[in-house]
């Protein structure tokens, strides 16, 4: 479908029939009307199951038999994920399948009733209406690679994030317990740091030991980097921390949990990435990409994660589009501003 405004109106003509969805959870509600705004029967509601999208298909055939429409045309108010499995059905059914702007709908309730009250049923004719006035636009849904590409992407930002929250909570605990740690260290990931982290993490437990004892317990862990002298200056250090000296047993157990799952998230970001950079291999204009400048595998990744098979696009304005951009000239009059 087109995507220009004047084109996404003229596919509104007197044979197509606009099917207005609006999405819940469990059940969705659906109206009927033609390419002037005339409702067609009563709402449908309809469950989020295949029995469901199988009434939603009979019913609207009905709707085709009855006013005489050769042209369907679906659109919903995007809300959460719940709409992607109509989605994929219906366009694997040959219709097409558009969705509005959820602040377009937000909008534009006042304009049938003066109210900003909101239904679904209201909703789903106002989706309708939206439809009517080619304000939709055609979701990206992608299939194949692509759409293995996008989902490996969602577990890497999900891993990523959970990576980030228990790196905080480690610092957390560092910053409560042994504040001067990073006097020390200037980073508690490296070598030395970890492996402090993991056998000696509270100054109660370096002032145990000899500078000696620290290096020799470094050592299998980390090959260079340390010795004697940074090993002097943990334990002058720990002798003098004002970290909290309570509740020192479980704060340790809480540590060790967070390290193993730094471990394990790190682990199984660089096993995604490593499935990530094979994908992206096998994509057209990926390599092309990733011979510019500060470029590489997992951002190529990304991208095509989001925008698909770039074969698929016309021009360069529908990626802009598509990033949800508006480059205008700002500009009055004798006035030129910037794009």
């Amino acid at each position: 479908m087109n995507y220009t405004q004047n084109q996404k109106v003229s596919q509104i003509t007197p044979s197509t029939l606009i099917i207005g969805i609006d999405i819940a959870k469990d059940k969705h509600v659906a109206r009927a009307q033609d390419d002037r705004g005339l409702d067609f029967g009563k709402r449908l509601i309809f469950e989020n199951r295949i029995f469901g999208f199988e009434a939603l298909i009979e019913w609207v055939k009905q709707h085709q038999a009855k006013h005489k429409k050769n042209h369907v045309i679906f659109g919903v108010e995007p809300t959460g994920h719940y709409w992607k499995s109509l989605a994929y059905y219906l366009t694997a059914k040959g219709y097409d399948f558009v969705v509005v702007n959820p602040m377009h709908v937000k909008k534009s309730k006042e304009l049938d009733d003066n109210s900003p009250t909101k239904n679904d049923t209201k909703d789903a004719k106002v989706i309708a209406q939206l439809i009517k006035d080619g304000r939709y636009s055609v979701p990206n849904l992608l299939d194949g690679i692509y759409a293995e590409l996008r989902e490996c992407v969602k577990i890497r930002d999900q891993l990523t994030e959970q990576l980030m929250i228990t790196e905080g909570r480690i610092q957390n605990v560092i910053q409560r317990y042994f504040p001067e740690f990073f006097d020390v260290f200037g980073d508690w990931e490296g070598k030395a740091a970890l492996c402090t982290l993991k056998m000696f993490p509270f100054p109660s437990d370096v002032q145990k030991l000899t500078p000696e004892i620290v290096l020799e317990k470094w050592k299998p862990f980390v090959k260079r980097g340390v010795g004697i002298k940074r090993a002097t200056k943990l334990v002058e250090t720990a002798k003098k921390s004002i970290g909290v000296k309570v509740g020192l047993s479980f704060a340790k157990l809480e540590l060790t949990y967070l390290i193993e799952q730094y471990e394990l998230y790190k682990k199984q970001l660089e096993e995604l990435d490593g499935e990530l950079e094979a994908i992206v291999e096998t994509l057209p204009g990926a390599t092309q990409m990733m011979n510019i400048s500060g470029l590489g595998a997992v951002t190529v990744g990304l991208f095509f994660a989001e925008v698909g098979d770039i074969s698929k696009y016309s021009h360069p304005q529908q990626l802009v589009n598509l990033a949800g951009l508006s480059l205008r000239e700002h500009s009055s009059g004798k006035f030129k501003g910037q794009t």
